[in-house]
């Protein structure tokens, strides 16, 4: 199960940096996008919107007005759930994503995990 971590950072105290340990803790697969390029535990921090193949989740850590550019990226990768972490929630995305029949939770990656929640 191939999780994309959309808005990932190299900095420890960040939650996404957190997601990105937590997440091959538990023996996922993961790729990154940042907006400064870098390395967290074996995982590459790509720059920009890169062609990702089988993504089954997307989890978000950029606030609405920063996600907007990826709207359409978000949606052309198909992704099986989009996960809103605390603060990246957005109305206007979510209705893009029912509309595509991409399922959506606000949610925390972190607590998902640690309650075995995660996968589904």
């Amino acid at each position: 199960m191939k999780t994309l971590v959309l808005g990932a950072s190299e900095k420890p105290e960040r939650y996404s940096n957190k997601a990105i340990k937590m997440l091959r803790r538990y023996q996922h697969e993961v790729v990154a996008i940042g907006n400064k390029v870098g390395t967290v535990e074996g995982v590459e921090i790509h720059k920009g919107m890169v062609d990702f193949k089988d993504i089954h989740t997307i989890t978000l850590y950029m606030n609405p007005k920063n996600q907007i550019p990826y709207y359409d990226y978000i949606l052309n990768l198909q992704p099986k759930r989009v996960i809103f972490n605390p603060g990246t929630e957005n109305l206007e995305l979510q209705s893009l994503l029912q509309r595509n029949n991409i399922a959506f939770e606000d949610a925390c990656t972190l607590v998902l995990l640690s309650t075995d929640q995660y996968e589904r």
